[in-house]
């Protein structure tokens, strides 16, 4: 590994530890508001909106010009965001500004992998950067909540100085060449330039197999840390300082599944891990029985692992057959244009439950069955479509 990839990931953790410390303060914030509970799950949306909506412009930007310089200008707008904040501007507004600039700094984080290192270290390189952002979500919300807990105002301004800390380290990320830069910069020709890199990707075998895992994955898990701080305050009898924790012990179960992938998975055997996705489910129903916190926690570390164990293989393969076929920023952003969808689904239909005052024990079984469903037709599908052309699973 580079220096310029250890760069990368000081400045990776500290954006990642703000995002998600901004958004407990943000929760905290709507608490002394006295919002509505719905509004809790709608802060996460309105972020993943940016994700959708520019998903044709940000993957064509970060491959246009040196990715360090893209995390840069992005960070630049979350601290804008969180200045705003300060000025009293509503936290779901706040939220949505600051997703506009993770929007933008998505595809060159992960982009810029492929451009500083060979493909045989692609799943470590991921594994790293799972591990520091899964650290990120072990700090951020406990140090979100922590900060916010007797003024949200001190909170935030706390997290605009990492911002701006973030800002530094991707100033001084090596400048790699430009990679796949586009000829044309038109809006016609930037939406069929988007339309021809979703539309390869999804018909590739495997392209289309770690976009559905990983767009099924990050929908579920933004919708699981609201599931599990609701799940802990109804059924543990938490506050929302404890609830952060059992958040973060999911979150440490991710990196320990990752790491587990990084030393036995191989990029080419990645698609072997799909059976995790399953068990995961399984296992998320499994919370509807629980009522000791000791118990939970081992459950919530083992959902964890297994998320984390199938996450990066096929993360590492989307990237590898991204970078193949489209270029890096490009297949990254249609990652995040598919995974933020799923979000954005998955956080509006729960929103509707909460809303209707469904019980957490409800949601959590649909939730699971869900799970279950989708990565057991995922998994039978790749099988048959990898039988039919004689390729190896």
């Amino acid at each position: 590994m580079t220096k310029g990839f250890y760069t990368l990931l000081i400045a990776q953790f500290l954006s990642a530890v703000a995002d998600n410390a901004l958004l407990f303060a943000l929760i905290s914030m709507l608490s002394m508001l006295d919002a509505p509970l719905w509004h809790t799950p709608m802060l996460k949306w309105v972020f993943v909106i940016s994700y959708i909506v520019l998903a044709p412009f940000v993957g064509p930007f970060a491959d246009a010009q040196p990715k360090g310089r893209v995390m840069f200008l992005s960070n630049g707008i979350k601290f804008f965001g969180c200045v705003l904040a300060l000025l009293g501007l509503p936290p779901l507004y706040v939220y949505a500004i600051v997703g506009f600039g993770a929007a933008a700094y998505s595809p060159a984080k992960y982009g810029i992998l492929t451009e500083m290192l060979p493909s045989n270290l692609l799943i470590k390189a991921n594994a790293w950067m799972e591990g520091t952002t899964v650290a990120a979500i072990v700090i951020g919300p406990i140090f979100g909540t922590m900060l916010a807990k007797s003024n949200p105002i001190f909170g935030i301004g706390v997290i605009t100085g990492i911002y701006l800390l973030a800002a530094y380290f991707n100033f001084r990320i090596p400048k790699m060449p430009i990679d796949h830069a586009l000829p044309k910069r038109d809006l016609n020709y930037l939406l069929h330039d988007f339309w021809h890199a979703f539309t390869t990707l999804w018909r590739d075998t495997q392209g289309q197999v770690s976009l559905a895992v990983t767009t099924l994955f990050w929908g579920a898990g933004a919708t699981l840390q609201f599931v599990v701080l609701s799940w802990a305050e109804v059924r543990l009898g938490f506050d929302k300082e404890s609830s952060a924790i059992l958040i973060g012990i999911l979150a440490v179960g991710i990196a320990v599944g990752s790491v587990l992938a990084s030393l036995y998975v191989k990029l080419e055997q990645a698609a072997k891990v799909l059976p995790s996705g399953i068990y995961m489910g399984i296992l998320v129903i499994c919370m509807v029985i629980v009522h000791d916190p000791i118990i939970a926690a081992i459950l919530l570390f083992s959902i964890g692992v297994l998320a984390g164990y199938f996450l990066v293989p096929l993360n590492s393969l989307l990237q590898h057959r991204g970078h193949e076929l489209l270029g890096a920023g490009h297949s990254i952003a249609v990652q995040n244009f598919n995974e933020n969808i799923g979000i954005a689904i998955m956080l509006g239909a729960y929103a509707l439950m909460v809303h209707y005052q469904m019980s957490i024990n409800s949601i959590v079984i649909i939730f699971g069955v869900f799970i279950i469903i989708s990565m057991g037709s995922i998994t039978h599908l790749y099988r048959k479509h990898v039988q039919q052309k004689g390729l190896e699973p």
